[in-house]
């Protein structure tokens, strides 16, 4: 019972299903085009940089509103020390009282504020506050491609494992096959014990192998489960192949160009560098002269603008006009100005620097996609040909004029451009989403 047990195991294990309960629910089977969807409905990513452009948003309706109108309310009381009474008697006779000893005080206020100028400055802090939030909404284009990347590099991983998978599947079985083959020649006594003994060996390292390459599957479903926002315990079945639908794709005239125009990083940077040089537009303001006009009416007990004192709630109100000029602070907004000119220049090498590891990029990608694409050619030539000479062997072993060396040497070769090809494919698709990443495409 343990042998048979622990049998299954292993056939489940190399087999890539489940070891639990039978009764688990069916496998989700996922196109790129679903993984990718999945992704961007559940990443954590996304929902952060999407959070920081709605704080974006409200700095901009902040900055809008700098220049509005503001209507203020504000109420309080003190209580002071017993004062005696300033009084005098008038020529009629009767006491009037000039300073009451009045220590309960009760004001309230209703103020009006309105700045009509302000030389420039809250425009520029308004411009700056709009280009940072088209930044941040570029920065979730940015996001969502590198978060496209990630999920569209482990797809194929899954995909490449399970090839794998199948391609180790195949040769444990020709292994198994040969092996027995040459277990009974070697019992009526045509090959020597060494023969045998290879191939037992031979079969060993491929289930090996097998083994290794079900748990490096079970290592990318992993990643593709997190990437998607799928259970950890969710069975994935991968639907796209590796070998469909490969084509060469066609390259635009100018990929560099393109790339510079659709690269949301470098959206951003440009968007940021206007922001930059409006908040360098505000700091030149700091010396400039600003204008506001206020208004508020006064209920108090007593009114200290009414004389003389009572201890009654009288009104009063206001209207004002207020200039302010900070001709001379020290240096203070020449130091900002300067600070502000320091990150417009560094943001402006950035770009050019950006620029040139995009156009970097791009050649390279590009010359994977080539490279890829030969690879794959070569490697299925490979396949075509190990497959053609295991064959030709297989039948002189049969023969009787091969050894069953000459037989492993002929099936490791074909599992290993088999192999090859696999990783061929993988590359070839890995480098088409690199180049998709480079060209800034959604």
């Amino acid at each position: 019972m343990i042998r048979i047990t622990f049998t299954l195991a292993l056939v489940f294990v190399c087999l890539g299903w489940p070891t639990g309960s039978f009764g688990q629910s069916a496998p989700i089977r996922l196109t790129l085009a679903d993984a990718v969807a999945r992704g961007f409905e559940t990443s954590h990513r996304l929902a952060e940089v999407k959070a920081r452009e709605q704080g974006a948003q409200a700095a901009v309706r902040g900055a809008q509103a700098a220049d509005k109108p503001m209507v203020t309310a504000t109420a309080g009381y003190s209580r002071t020390n017993h004062v005696p009474e300033f009084a005098f008697v008038q020529p009629s006779g009767n006491r009037l009282v000039v300073y009451p000893d009045i220590p309960d005080n009760v004001v309230t206020r209703v103020a009006f504020q309105w700045p009509i100028y302000t030389s420039g400055r809250v425009d520029a802090m308004e411009r700056a506050a709009t280009a940072e939030a088209q930044a941040i909404a570029a920065d979730i284009d940015t996001a969502r491609a590198d978060l496209r990347l990630e999920i569209v590099r482990a797809y194929w991983a899954v995909a490449t494992a399970r090839e794998a998978v199948r391609v180790l599947e195949e040769a444990a079985t020709r292994a198994d096959a040969q092996l027995a083959d040459s277990k009974r020649r070697f019992e009526v006594g045509l090959i020597p014990p060494n023969e045998v003994s290879a191939l037992e060996a031979q079969r060993s390292r491929e289930r090996a192998q097998l083994i290794e390459a079900g748990n490096i599957r079970e290592s990318t479903l992993i990643d593709l489960r997190r990437l998607t926002g799928l259970d950890p315990d969710t069975v994935i079945d991968i639907a796209d192949r590796l070998d469909a639908g490969l084509a060469n794709p066609s390259n635009p005239s100018n990929p560099i160009q393109e790339a510079l125009d659709q690269r949301p990083e470098r959206k951003a940077l440009t968007l940021r560098l206007g922001g930059l040089e409006a908040r360098q537009q505000a700091a030149m303001t700091g010396t400039k002269p600003t204008i506001g006009v206020g208004a508020g009416v006064d209920y108090a007990n007593p009114n200290p603008r009414v004389f003389p004192r009572k201890g009654e709630w009288q009104e009063s109100w206001d209207v004002s006009v207020s200039v302010s000029w900070a001709f001379w602070d020290s240096g203070r907004t020449k130091a900002q100005v300067a600070e502000a000119a320091a990150a417009v220049a560094a943001t402006r090498e950035r770009i050019a620097e950006f620029d040139s590891v995009v156009a970097a990029d791009v050649r390279q990608r590009l010359l994977e996609i080539d490279s890829g694409a030969a690879m794959i050619q070569a490697a299925t030539d490979a396949v075509r040909s190990g497959a053609e000479a295991r064959r030709v062997v297989a039948d002189r072993f049969t023969a009787g004029v091969a050894t069953a060396t000459d037989v492993l040497v002929a099936q490791v070769a074909l599992l290993e451009s088999e192999l090859a090809r696999t990783r061929a494919l993988a590359n070839l698709r890995l480098a088409e989403a690199r180049l998709h990443r480079a060209l800034g495409k959604s």
